[in-house]
């Protein structure tokens, strides 16, 4: 990821947390102080959608960088500028004003303010968390409080490293160990890969992997189902070795390069997202070249594929511990809520399914905070949260 899209998304991230701690009672008082001092006449929102301008954002941006102080300094004279949708979003979904929310059939309907009934203790955030399972078949518990090691790898229960030493190019590749790494819903997990490139996955995903790879031959994975992440370590470190990451429904072929791919069993798409560098995307008939900021999106039941251009921040925002929502349905983001909280959720209303809203959530928060969040900003009138379930009416 370029350094420049790095430090926007830091930014909307402080921004965000700032917020946050505002709304949990946990703000310095001087952070008070500069909140409070916010208006919505001061930031320059309206409370409909007609005013998302760039010269709105604009102005709501200039007011949050004088109230912060957050000049760059004069070597850094170019101020960060955050995607206006980002800004916008997150500055009105935590301030509880309005949330840009949109029905298909009608979008000036007016709806009747959420009720929240808790019937069970909050349910916490996701945790980085996973099960490894090595070569033999022993499975390895790995958890915040763990800490793993043997002669090929390294667990500090965050993260987990492999050693970088390539086998030698003898060595058959019918020998070549294989681990998995599962991540269950309500976790997130990383690991370094024994040629040193990166991977984040997602909760409720699975990964495939050689604890070593041979020299000069392409680096291969499998990405069993979830979502993940890849930074991938060039091939010019590895004797030109390609690096091809596999799905039983694709294959996406690298030659170094940052994407995120999301796969998951319960969705009939495939979405590849290419951040940096270049990518060929092969399915059963079809293959196709990506460029940066182009997502494609590969329908596993017709094959079908569509390539379009999109705002990459927000397609692995939650890498960086964000929910960023732009225009999705509610049956969309319940999905990613219940894997990131383990619920499952429940619509007793089917037509709140495909309503669409816009928006960003910090993924640190317990669950009861998202639903106060967005109670006041949603068109349903009531959800039951009891023990793991969820119930939308």
């Amino acid at each position: 990821m370029k350094n420049t899209n790095k430090r926007k998304w830091l930014e909307l991230i402080w921004v965000t947390k700032l917020l946050q701690r505002y709304f949990n009672d946990s703000a310095t008082e001087k952070e008070k102080e500069v909140v409070d001092s916010w208006t919505l006449e001061d930031m320059g929102v309206t409370l409909t959608e007609s005013c998302e301008t760039d010269e709105t954002t604009e102005r709501l941006w200039q007011n949050i960088v004088t109230e912060l102080n957050l000049k760059t300094q004069a070597s850094k004279k170019k101020i960060i500028q955050l995607n206006y949708y980002a800004v916008a979003a997150s500055i009105v979904l935590l301030i509880s004003v309005t949330f840009m929310l949109t029905q298909q059939k009608d979008s000036s309907e007016i709806y009747e303010p959420l009720e929240i009934i808790v019937d069970s203790k909050s349910i916490p955030a996701g945790t980085d968390k996973a099960v490894l399972t090595l070569e033999d078949g022993t499975e390895v518990v790995l958890t915040d409080n763990t800490n793993y090691k043997t002669n090929c790898l390294e667990s500090n229960g965050e993260k987990i490293v492999y050693n970088t030493s390539p086998i030698n190019d003898t060595i058959a590749s019918s020998e070549i160990k294989y681990n998995v790494l599962t991540v269950p819903r309500g976790g997130q997990y990383f690991v370094k890969l024994a040629d040193g490139s990166q991977v984040w996955l997602n909760s409720e995903s699975q990964l495939k992997f050689p604890t070593a790879f041979i020299e000069g031959e392409t680096r291969e994975v499998e990405l069993v189902y979830g979502e993940a992440y890849f930074d991938i370590s060039p091939s010019s470190k590895h004797a030109g070795a390609k690096f091809k990451v596999n799905n039983q429904n694709q294959s996406v072929q690298v030659i170094g390069t940052e994407f995120n791919i999301k796969a998951y069993k319960d969705e009939s798409k495939i979405y590849t997202t290419l951040v940096e560098g270049k990518v060929v995307v092969d399915s059963k008939d079809h293959r196709k070249d990506l460029t940066p900021n182009q997502k494609l999106t590969l329908d596993v039941l017709n094959n079908n594929i569509t390539i379009n251009n999109v705002d990459v921040q927000s397609e692995i925002s939650w890498r960086d511990g964000i929910f960023s929502f732009k225009g999705d349905a509610l049956k969309d983001i319940m999905k990613i809520i219940s894997r990131w909280y383990d619920v499952d959720v429940q619509f007793e209303n089917k037509n709140l399914e495909d309503i669409k809203f816009k928006g960003v959530l910090v993924k640190n928060q317990n669950l009861t905070q998202i639903l106060e969040t967005i109670k006041n900003l949603s068109i349903i009138k009531s959800y039951h949260l009891h023990d793991k379930t969820l119930i939308l009416k």
